[in-house]
């Protein structure tokens, strides 16, 4: 029986940018006994799925081959379940985050392993649901695990948020306002109303001497500090935080890996905490259930069918988007 095939999108080396991306058909992929195959309606792309093809994580052996086809988070249709796999049937919409490693999210269908899925409420569209697993989770699991920010409002704090128009930032702002916590945030001028609008208390243009200085208008020191941006150094952070401030960094550098290290040996109150998320099903389901709640909002900067997919890999790359990029498929 002949093979079925897809559209896809895909690279076949290091480089190349937006220009690299290749329009090919190739098979559909067969799930193992405890995947799921996905008719994939929705991918979000994340900073880290251009940074892969540039080479940033080849010493962690990524991607795992090549021609590879990038992006992770995403959401579709279940057409196929493996055999151990007991939580999903074919026709469930769910959401998921596929392998960081192997890819799979610029393609017509891919597969999922089921610990990495959660089913997606019908309120809650296949675009919302895409943007979720990676830039979601790390604002919500910065916030609470390391940053101690409880959701449900019983320990209010101050709370920092830099870089909180993009796509892990608009989340963190909302998230840290749902804990009933002051929200300080950074960003671009032309963003500060939309910022203001998902409930920061106080936000500051990165550009004006305000804004580099990070300094709380209401004079407020930072009990936690979600930093989303790049090249921010720790005499900007220090004189900003609280007595046992900590900075969770979502952009590790050996700039900050240095500082955690000399952090911990001097047995600092104040932290600076480099961040990476580890996804987890409950937390996919648990997102959802905030976004379905109208808790929660998924901010979405632009569309893109999978014919114009190396468009929206340039738009990420260009680093000025407004929350997500969806391609749709």
């Amino acid at each position: 029986m002949a093979e079925k095939l897809m559209q896809a999108v895909q690279y076949d080396s290091y480089g190349g940018g937006a220009p690299g991306l290749k329009h090919v058909e190739v098979p559909v992929p067969t799930p193992k006994d405890d995947e799921v195959l996905l008719k994939l309606e929705a991918t979000s792309i994340n900073p880290v799925d251009w940074k892969i093809q540039k080479g940033a994580l080849r010493a962690m052996l990524m991607p795992g081959k090549f021609p590879h086809i990038p992006c992770t988070d995403v959401s579709g249709e279940v057409v196929e379940v493996g055999q151990q796999v007991k939580d999903f049937k074919a026709g469930d919409k769910v959401l998921a985050k596929l392998s960081t490693q192997y890819g799979g999210g610029l393609a017509e269908f891919a597969v999922a392993s089921e610990i990495l899925t959660a089913a997606r409420p019908s309120e809650v569209s296949a675009a919302e649901a895409a943007g979720l697993p990676v830039a979601g989770l790390t604002a919500h699991d910065s916030l609470t695990e390391i940053g101690g920010i409880k959701l449900d409002g019983s320990e209010p704090k101050n709370v920092l948020v830099t870089a909180a128009s993009g796509g892990v930032g608009l989340y963190a702002v909302q998230l840290a306002k749902l804990g009933n916590n002051h929200v300080t945030a950074t960003c671009g001028a032309r963003n500060i109303d939309l910022v203001k609008g998902l409930g920061a208390d106080e936000v500051l243009d990165y550009k004006t001497p305000e804004g580099v200085s990070l300094k709380s208008p209401s004079g407020k020191k930072y009990d936690v500090v979600i930093n989303c941006t790049t090249g921010i150094r720790w005499s900007t952070f220090d004189p900003n935080l609280a007595k046992n401030g900590v900075v969770v960094d979502l952009t590790p550098s050996p700039r900050s890996m240095f500082t955690f290290a000399l952090k911990k040996l001097t047995f600092s109150k104040k932290r600076l905490v480099p961040f990476i998320v580890s996804i987890k099903a409950d937390g996919l389901k648990h997102l959802a259930q905030l976004v379905k709640d109208g808790k929660l909002k998924t901010i979405i900067d632009s569309k893109f069918p999978l014919s114009k997919a190396e468009d929206a890999w340039a738009k990420s790359i260009d680093g000025h988007a407004t929350g997500k990029i969806i391609v749709e498929l």
